[in-house]
């Protein structure tokens, strides 16, 4: 039986375009989104679209990774991360918002932003079909297409108020030609104390780059102005089970042996949380 378009994908569908023809308005047909010259790219029954072509990306988060992010963010101890994510989006936008998140994950912090702006939609873009099938649930506003955000975005140009950008890939041009001249691009990332205490114990966890900040500016500054920075920094308790989780829902789980994780080795009880938050405006 075909897969029967899923209502917030429809909400979408004046802006999606057809990322083999890069022009062409997609429309919903026999279980598949379908552009006039015959492409034709499926739509997962666990309510996500697919508009990969071509090679694959290989790095989205396997069903480990999403399983273990889930768990952590259900405890809520990222909750200020998300809040200061959703509060810039909303200082920038409408009730009539189009929301775009780039390395959407689970859709956490996109839902974030949806239930602060009651009359907004929202898109989420990943790699992961595992971490879409969470993304196409997050929120009844939003929807879910698998997509490698280093390649041109299947979006028409200026079809954004806000793209949300939260420990993700970035690509600033794209993210450019997609926002509206009002619009605003809400950066968060990691500083250099954020779990500071979990990589001093884990030292196979990925490090965070010191030229970090400067290597963003460097990227973003030829297509936007920072307007606005908030650091969000606190202290967070952890469980065993959570700092095994929050190791495991990141990168550095293909680098940590997670029964090295498991046994008795020593896990902080807490963790300092620490990211900044940068709202943009298109040049």
């Amino acid at each position: 039986m075909p897969v029967s378009l899923p209502p917030a994908l429809d909400l979408f569908l004046d802006l999606l375009r057809c990322p083999t023809c890069r022009t062409r308005r997609l429309h919903p047909g026999r279980g598949a989104l379908r552009c006039p010259a015959g492409h034709t790219f499926d739509i997962a029954r666990h309510g996500y679209a697919s508009l990969l072509t071509g090679t694959r990306a290989t790095s989205g988060d396997d069903a480990a990774m999403v399983r273990a992010r889930d768990r952590f963010l259900a405890t809520g101890t990222y909750a200020p991360v998300r809040e200061v994510g959703a509060r810039l989006a909303a200082d920038a936008a409408s009730e009539q918002t189009t929301v775009v998140d780039v390395g959407c994950g689970t859709g956490y912090y996109l839902a974030g932003v949806l239930d602060r702006l009651p009359g907004a939609r929202g898109l989420g873009l990943d790699t992961s079909g595992r971490a879409l099938r969470s993304a196409a649930r997050a929120h009844d506003r939003a929807a879910a297409v698998a997509w490698d955000a280093f390649r041109p975005f299947p979006l028409a140009d200026r079809a954004a108020d806000v793209v949300l950008n939260v420990f993700a890939p970035r690509n600033p041009a794209e993210f450019h030609r997609i926002l509206r001249p009002t619009g605003r691009l809400i950066v968060v990332r990691p500083t250099l104390r954020h779990l500071a205490e979990l990589r001093g114990q884990v030292p196979a966890m990925v490090t965070i780059d010191p030229a970090k900040e400067q290597r963003l500016h460097r990227a973003l500054d030829p297509f936007f102005a920072a307007v606005f920075t908030e650091k969000v920094e606190y202290s967070a308790p952890l469980t065993r089970p959570e700092a095994v989780d929050l190791v495991a829902m990141t990168p550095s789980a293909r680098h940590v042996n997670r029964a090295e994780l498991n046994d008795d080795g020593l896990l902080p009880d807490q963790v300092t949380v620490s990211v900044l938050a940068t709202a943009y405006q298109p040049r």
